[in-house]
């Protein structure tokens, strides 16, 4: 019966083209949403997952690390003087405005004041040891690619920011942010660009790299707490990561809408797809009903048409990960924020067959035309 399943399957495929379309577009447009919304919330822990550093010292209860507040100096002292850590870096943020050489209005950037040197924690992932000399230069600032035509500049160009000149000296990939654009420049030129005179001694974070990083958990519990160092808080670079990433995500209703729009997409396709294989099921009624005749029993035939539910879901979703990787990889090439993981892959691939499985069940109740009688009609 099970090759029965195979053979209806190549023989009558015009019949199940249709439903084979409906799950691997189903599926297409489940993993493309899955990468879009993994990539965009993503893009809002960018600096910790593109740097190298273990934890992140900053204001307790921040939520992302977009929302930071500036912490005492002394932080990094405490940071130092644990003997696991091997090294201590400053993280300068700086919300500003830029204005580019021709005057088209402002544009809302976050300058993130780093250590530009060569073996620096901060954008370790993202900044060659070449570019992140340039910041050395007097009021230098490196933006990401995918961001010149929205600041208005090329490499080499000046801007203003919060009235204070500075020059593109370098772009690179892998830099862009949630919420607005993400500008990179040294410590000193940052304090300069700095307006809050609050924050002359004063840092957002302060990154530390570890001896060990399997003992990043229990290093961050230990160092966490201390008041005499001012109110600051300390988390391990994944969870800071997955904090930010989870705000973005919910705690802005965001990630409700891409949830309901998920929940469409599965009923349109459950829909589709199981009218599709019920009306092939139809078509092949007198079939079925010869079967029943020579002594087939209808359990029989449901597993024919589960057989073949399965088979037009994995057909469907083979198509619709060929489909998807080419669309990722020119969503990439475009720096468009993409990502997807082997987890979340999976799990897509595994609901769009579910779909099928569900319309296979919905195609069942058809059987019930496959009565011998209908061949004496």
């Amino acid at each position: 019966m099970v090759a029965l399943a195979r053979k209806t399957l190549v023989y009558e495929w015009r019949r199940f083209l249709p439903a084979i379309l409906a799950v691997g577009f189903a599926g297409l447009l489940q993993l493309l949403q899955a990468a879009l919304v993994l990539g965009i919330f993503g893009s809002a822990s960018v600096y910790i997952t593109g740097s190298s550093a273990d934890l992140w010292a900053g204001y307790p209860g921040t939520q992302s690390v977009n929302l930071g507040r500036s912490i005492d100096s002394g932080v990094e002292m405490r940071l130092r003087m644990d003997p696991a850590v091997s090294a201590v870096e400053p993280f300068h943020w700086v919300d500003a405005d830029w204005r580019g050489p021709s005057d088209t209005g402002g544009v809302s950037v976050f300058v993130s004041g780093i250590n530009a040197r060569p073996d620096g924690l901060l954008f370790a992932h993202a900044l060659s040891p070449a570019l992140r000399a340039r910041l050395n230069e007097p009021d230098a600032v490196i933006v990401d690619r995918a961001d010149l035509d929205s600041l208005g500049v090329g490499i080499g160009d000046t801007a203003v920011i919060n009235g204070h000149r500075v020059r593109v000296v370098g772009v690179s990939n892998g830099l862009r942010a949630l919420g607005g654009v993400n500008v990179v420049a040294s410590l000193a030129t940052a304090a300069e660009l700095d307006t809050d005179p609050s924050n002359a001694n004063r840092m957002t974070y302060f990154v530390a790299k570890l001896r060990d990083p399997s003992d990043a958990d229990d290093v961050a519990a230990r160092l966490r707490g201390n008041r005499a160092f001012g109110p600051y808080d300390v988390w391990t670079a994944e969870s800071f990561a997955r904090r930010s990433q989870m705000y973005w995500m919910f705690d802005t209703g965001a990630g409700a809408g891409v949830l309901f729009l998920a929940g469409v997409v599965f009923l349109v396709g459950a829909v589709i797809t199981s009218q599709t294989l019920v009306a092939a099921v139809i078509g092949s009624v007198r079939e079925y009903a010869t079967l029943n005749a020579l002594g087939v029993g209808v359990g029989a035939l449901r597993k024919v048409v589960m057989e073949q539910a399965f088979w037009v879901g994995a057909i469907g979703l083979l198509g619709s990960t060929v489909l998807g990787g080419l669309a990722l990889a020119l969503a990439r090439s475009r720096s468009v924020p993409v990502a997807l993981s082997l987890w979340t892959t999976l799990a897509c691939l595994g609901l769009c067959m579910g779909l099928a499985i569900v319309s296979g069940l919905a195609a069942m109740r058809s059987l019930r035309r496959a009565d011998p009688a209908t061949l004496l009609r």
